[in-house]
């Protein structure tokens, strides 16, 4: 079995839809916010990824950034990956550099360590020094994977029905 990430393309609309289905059946909202359709198709889907990584992503109140599938034998996609390329106030405060998410059926299996240690060598290959992750305050696995990680809880921070937690990892 080899897995990897790998940038979202056509080839992937089966898998993808698959994906969001495993997701729906169980009633959770997809993570990372930046995977779930939102009524669009999947071709929609690859335009939006596409444009977000470009300077249009500012024109939508947001910063650069880059999504990922983590696949299984390049086919299956096992989870995803949100990369901010920077950090405005909204996501300094936050959400963070990075958000990912795990396939329902295929937690707890490694895969978002996995999908996190990779997120970090993409930092490193870009030169940024330290990144910031954040998860809610009564997600206690997503906190022990960033800590495993070399997080570090700097505070918390209030939204409505939600308490994040900001760590810091430096690379």
């Amino acid at each position: 079995m080899r897995i990897k990430l790998v940038k979202p393309a056509p080839e992937f609309e089966r898998s993808y839809i698959e994906y969001v289905a495993e997701w729906d059946k169980i009633g959770e909202i997809i993570v990372p916010y930046a995977s779930i359709p939102n009524g669009r198709s999947f071709s929609e889907m690859l335009t939006n990824w596409a444009e977000d990584e470009t300077e249009k992503a500012y024109i939508k109140g947001s910063v650069p950034t880059s999504l990922y599938f983590l696949t299984e034998n390049n086919l299956r996609i096992l989870g995803t990956l949100h990369c901010r390329h920077e950090l405005n106030e909204y996501f300094l405060n936050f959400r963070g550099h990075i958000g990912y998410g795990v396939r329902p059926s295929e937690r707890k299996k490694g895969y978002a360590s996995l999908i996190l240690k990779m997120a970090l060598d993409i930092y490193r290959e870009r030169n940024i020094g330290k990144v910031l992750l954040t998860c809610d305050k009564t997600n206690v696995v997503s906190a022990k994977i960033i800590t495993s990680h070399g997080g570090i809880l700097e505070n918390e921070t209030s939204e409505p029905n939600r308490i994040t937690q900001r760590y810091w990892i430096k690379l």
